[in-house]
């Protein structure tokens, strides 16, 4: 049973500090209350709940004051105090108790009401009319006579008239028409016994009017405002007043007018006709000419309330109003009577006023709007005349003025009458005094020379943006103008310099001249129109220039790959044009383009790319830029002969952007192809390395390359056949070279790998023997391996290529046979003699044999011989020179010469 924990969080609500947690608190009380309503009528601690609610009810009341609760808070807690006090009531309740309950019951109503819950309102006020019945039978039931029935009906009644009220205010909020009808009659009805209560409830009636006109319930606005103006004349004595009468009546005539203007037009007319008959206000006169046009009255009834405003003495406001009224009432219906002859009167009457300027500026808007410029310009013209002879505008009228000169400008502009803009231009700037600066003002100079540009007044226009420069200096804008001026003018540094300004003013939005920049968008198109008009004359370096700002601030995707296609051909164009110099020169300048367009260019490019894409792309739209740009890569990388650093980084980037690229066959064969160009040229960096650590590095890049490329190439195989595709044998080279120059102990694996070809060449393995022992690289067994292995293939060849075979003989004999015999092993003597029998046996069998190559091995031999001879090692040494001698027979034109000397 709750009735123990609502005690609880009751006594804790009431401390003296009050606990941080109220909102919590007050929130569990309104969840337990329902429970006590589920449990029914408590009878336990009655008393002791009972006076836990009336604190909670008078704790709630003090916090009226500050901020401890809010509004919708306070009427939770007078719903749990409202509901236990009723809750704990006894079978016969004190009149003390019942008023209390009556007093509650009303205050939680009307608190639900005022915080837009009318459905929890609706119980309460019905309990509290049943007290108040309640509280009625008791006391006619102890009363001695009928002046005591009265007097107690009186005071239940003033209660009742309430607790009504507020259930017409909760049927209102709930939509409910017809009850809150019913409620605000029955109220009607006790007026006659409480009329003190009158301006209350037409009070309440047009509160009920202005809502459900807000809300655009014209039928029910319009009965709840009948109603307020009818309550409101039942009694003089208690009556609103005249003013708030008025005031009801012309809200009817609007809720007429809008509900619809033609079916109420009698209604809406009787009803500001009431109005000001009951008080006059330039609002009622107003209104009533508002009626008369959107009804299509007359032009004599218009005119005739337009002569009632003018008898009146209202202010200019209200006149501009009513002017604005006619205007757009003449152009609807496509006259100009109305408006124009009132506005000649109000020159007229406030011809003396301060504020005439405002009049004035109306009828110019009007002339303009009927197409007479050449009035409209005369009465500009007597206004700036004005303006400095005596009659100064106010600031808010110069400013007004400033709008409309310039609106009518811009129209000129855009229908190409340059003169009639600079025209409009120039009266704006009569506004403006000698030395005065604003920002408004270099917009204006600015919009000048634009004029002047057209018009083929360079001078002026460079006049024009010079003043505009002493105003804002920091303008993205005015810098744009300088710009202009400088291409037309030819003056290539000047207009650098300008687009420069402009690119760092668009890379800094905050110190840039108005809010106009804070559009991202105003810069970046700002930078491409500069860029469009160096192209069109024909200025590259300024197009250049604008376009790469263009790159860095545009943050549309699609744009920003335009900038940089349009980048990239006029830079290919430059070089194109250097290439048609003197050769020494276009190697110097092809190689200083390269190096500019690849960072920044293409990095740019491919940087954009894989960054989230903005605007309105797609995937495909990615796609082929990412493909547009791996071209351009390719191309470029093929143009870079004899700059290895460069060829590789181009080829990279193709590399990469193939990478963004839909992963298709072809797609994987050009990156594996990228990727072994970078490998070569990272290998050929490597051989012209000037120190070791450089070395070092560009062998270390070549791997990685290498590495790469193997995982792409297994992919390829998996999905197809490449019998004669040379891409195994190049990355088995390419690798041999790298880790043999690094003294990689794992070299021999690769020569294992390339031994597993199926399709292994004899000159890729002699290729190999020589890396082996290309300085820094010193690897004789992994060289001596290799060309064996060449040997072994030569032999198996069905037409042996002679010559080839007897190099590759040659180089094994060499690395074979050491210089210095004194420690030399008998095994190798022997493992060389046994490729001197090979060469022999080849020699009987052919005459192709280079004869070079038979004098080389008989020398060799024979020399072997004498230098073992030279050591005491006599048979050893006869062994070798009559090996030797045995060549000589297969010499042609030299056999003689060598036989006398063996």
């Amino acid at each position: 049973f709750p009735c123990l924990l609502f005690t609880e969080l009751v006594q804790e609500l009431l401390k003296k500090q009050i606990p941080d947690n109220v909102g919590d608190i007050i929130n569990s009380l309104f969840t337990n209350i329902r429970n006590l309503e589920t449990a029914g009528k408590v009878t336990t601690q009655d008393v002791q709940i009972e006076e836990s609610a009336v604190s909670l009810w008078n704790w709630a009341v003090m916090q009226r004051v500050g901020s401890i609760i809010n509004d919708e808070q306070r009427a939770k807690l007078r719903h749990i105090s409202c509901k236990l006090v009723y809750m704990c009531e006894n079978a016969e309740p004190s009149e003390g108790t019942i008023r209390r309950q009556i007093l509650m019951s009303m205050k939680t109503g009307k608190g639900w009401v005022d915080n837009g819950k009318p459905a929890l309102a609706d119980g309460f006020l019905d309990l509290a009319v049943n007290s108040l019945e309640l509280l009625y039978g008791k006391l006619t039931s102890r009363s001695a006579g009928q002046t005591d029935v009265n007097v107690h009906k009186n005071d239940v009644e003033k209660d009742l008239f309430k607790v009504i009220s507020y259930q017409a205010e909760s049927a209102v909020s709930q939509g409910n028409f017809q009850k809150a009808m019913a409620c605000v009659g029955r109220c009607k009805d006790m007026l006659l016994r409480l009329p003190k209560e009158m301006g209350y409830l037409s009070l309440l009636c047009y509160n009920f009017g202005v809502e459900t006109y807000e809300q655009k319930r014209y039928e029910e606005s319009a009965f709840w405002l009948s109603q307020s103006y009818e309550i409101g004349k039942m009694d003089k004595k208690y009556s609103p007043g005249s003013a708030v009468q008025a005031k009801v009546l012309r809200l009817l005539a609007n809720v007429y007018l809008e509900w619809d203007c033609r079916q109420y037009q009698e209604k809406a007319l009787n009803a500001v006709r009431l109005a000001n008959e009951e008080n006059l206000h330039p609002a009622g006169l107003y209104l009533k000419i508002k009626i008369l046009l959107k009804c299509g009255c007359p032009d004599e009834e218009i005119n005739g309330a337009i002569g009632e405003l003018e008898k009146h003495e209202v202010s200019l406001d209200v006149c501009l109003n009513t002017a604005e009224l006619l205007v757009e009432h003449d152009r609807y219906v496509k006259r100009e009577s109305l408006a124009y002859e009132f506005l000649k009167t109000l020159c007229k009457h406030f011809e003396a006023s301060p504020d005439l300027g405002k009049v004035v500026l109306m009828h110019i808007e009007l002339l303009l709007q009927r197409g007479k410029e050449l009035l409209a310009k005369q009465k500009v013209e007597d206004v700036i005349t004005g303006h400095y002879t005596g009659n100064q505008l106010s600031p808010e009228t110069v400013n007004r003025f400033h709008i409309i000169l310039w609106d009518r400008a811009a129209k000129n502009f855009e229908m190409k009458n340059y003169l009639d803009a600079l025209q409009w231009y120039n009266y704006s700037l009569s506004f403006y005094s000698a030395g005065q600066m604003d920002q408004n003002l270099a917009k204006l100079q600015r919009n000048r020379a634009s004029c002047f540009l057209y018009l083929k007044q360079l001078d002026k226009a460079k006049e024009a943006v010079k003043e505009a420069e002493k105003c804002d200096p920091d303008s993205i804008f005015t810098q744009f103008n300088i710009y202009k001026i400088a291409i037309l003018e030819n003056d290539t540094v000047k207009a650098v310099d300008a687009v420069t300004a402009m690119g760092k003013l668009a890379a800094n939005p905050i110190q840039c001249e108005d809010k106009q920049t804070a559009s991202e968008n105003v810069a970046s198109n700002l930078l491409k129109l500069a860029a469009q008009i160096a192209l069109e004359n024909e200025q590259q370096d300024a197009a250049i220039k604008a376009l790469e700002y263009s790159c860095n601030q545009c943050h549309d995707s699609s744009q920003v790959f335009t900038a940089l296609r349009c980048l990239i051909r006029l830079m290919l164009s430059k070089m194109g044009e250097r290439e048609r110099e003197r050769e020494r020169e276009r190697e110097r300048e092809r190689k200083t383009l390269l190096t500019c367009v690849s960072p920044f260019l293409l990095v740019t490019a491919y940087h954009k790319l894989t960054a989230p894409l903005t605007g309105d792309v797609s995937l495909e739209f990615r796609n082929n830029e990412a493909n547009w740009f791996r071209k351009i890569g390719w191309n470029l990388a093929l143009r870079c002969e004899g700059c290895p650093g460069k060829l590789r980084e181009f080829f990279i980037l193709c590399f990469q952007f193939s990478q963004l690229c839909p992963p298709d066959k072809a797609m994987l064969i050009g990156q594996k192809t990228c990727l072994l160009m970078a490998a070569a040229a990272s290998l050929e960096m490597g051989r012209n390395a000037s120190t070791s650590s450089e070395q070092t590095d560009r062998l270390t890049q070549a791997l990685e390359h290498i590495q790469m490329c193997w995982e792409i190439w297994r992919t390829l195989k998996s999905s197809g056949d490449f019998p004669k595709d040379p891409t195994e044998t190049l990355l088995l080279l390419y690798e041999f070279e790298a880790r043999a120059k690094l003294n990689d102990p794992t070299l021999g694996d690769v020569l294992e790998s390339a031994l597993e070809l199926q399709q292994i060449g004899t000159k890729t393995l002699e290729t190999m023997a020589s890396l082996a022992m290309e300085s820094p690289a010193y690897f004789p067994s992994i060289s001596k391996k290799a060309l064996k292995n060449a040997l072994c293939l030569y032999r198996k060849q069905p037409n042996m290529d002679v010559t080839m075979y007897s190099k590759c003989l040659h180089s094994l004999v060499q690395l074979s046979l050491p210089t210095n015999l004194l420690d030399i092993e008998s095994r190798v003597l022997k493992e060389v003699w046994g490729y001197y029998e090979e060469a022999l046996a080849v020699m009987e069998n052919t005459e192709e044999y280079p004869e070079v190559e038979i004098l080389w091995l008989m020398t060799r031999g024979w020399n072997t011989g004498i230098l073992l001879f030279s050591t005491g090692k006599y048979v050893e040494a006869e062994r070798w020179c009559g090996l030797g001698m045995r060549f000589l027979k297969h010499l042609g034109s030299l056999k003689t010469s060598y036989e006398e000397q063996v």
